[in-house]
């Protein structure tokens, strides 16, 4: 059973730094490629970004770009999302999962499954 389990979320002032990690289990992690998304309520689920395991391609969105910075720990099944300049508008709860393509230009369609999501609040 594939299962994604995000952590690292908190309440931080705009400006400030997180670092969520997403713990994978299930599935040949190497052959994977995982992104993270966020929602807003009353928003659709959004692509923030995406990495493929085997080569380290990876994907931002462009509200995103520059400021946050996805890794992976082939060791530790895991992958990490910097967010460096944290905005208010990067308020939201926040998911990982595996995505079918993930490509410089292009995030794929979501797998699934979907976890508890971490929670991430930047106030003004």
């Amino acid at each position: 059973e594939v299962q994604l389990v995000e952590s690292g979320g908190g309440l931080v002032q705009a400006g400030e730094s997180l670092r969520l990690s997403c713990a994978a289990s299930g599935l040949i992690f190497d052959h994977s490629a995982i992104a993270w998304f966020r929602q807003v309520p009353g928003k659709e689920r959004e692509g923030v970004s995406c990495i493929k395991i085997s080569d380290g391609n990876h994907y931002y969105s462009e509200s995103v770009e520059g400021r946050f910075t996805i890794s992976s720990d082939s060791a530790k099944n895991t992958v990490y999302l910097q967010m460096d300049s944290l905005k208010p508008d990067d308020t939201g709860v926040y998911y990982c999962t595996t995505v079918m393509f993930c490509f410089s230009d292009y995030l794929g369609r979501p797998e699934g499954p979907w976890g508890r999501g971490t929670q991430v609040t930047v106030s003004s």
